[in-house]
């Protein structure tokens, strides 16, 4: 069974439907953080990016970037992504 599309007859124009336009109440919208923790949250992954990248380091295993520094850094990077995702959103005056 074919459809046919039927054509408006040319005397008389297509009838316009309405719709009851109601006030549209705007909010804006609230992120869960604010622009800062996105900023801090950014920066802690890189911080543990790069202590990934030292741990990497040499062929020593026994560095003591790989042993010592390298973790500090990383744990540092997610204490930082903590205080990031912690931290309370500035409220606008």
């Amino acid at each position: 069974m074919a459809l046919r599309e039927t054509k408006p007859s040319a005397g008389k124009p297509a009838p316009s439907v309405k719709t009851a336009e109601k006030p549209v109440n705007t909010v804006p919208v609230q992120f869960v953080f604010g622009r800062d923790n996105y900023i801090w949250l950014v920066i802690s992954i890189a911080i543990v990016a790069f202590g990934f990248v030292l741990m990497s380091g040499t062929t020593d295993i026994y560095s003591t970037t790989k042993i010592v520094i390298a973790p500090i850094v990383v744990l540092a990077g997610f204490g930082l992504g903590f205080y990031a995702i912690l931290k309370k959103p500035a409220t606008k005056p």
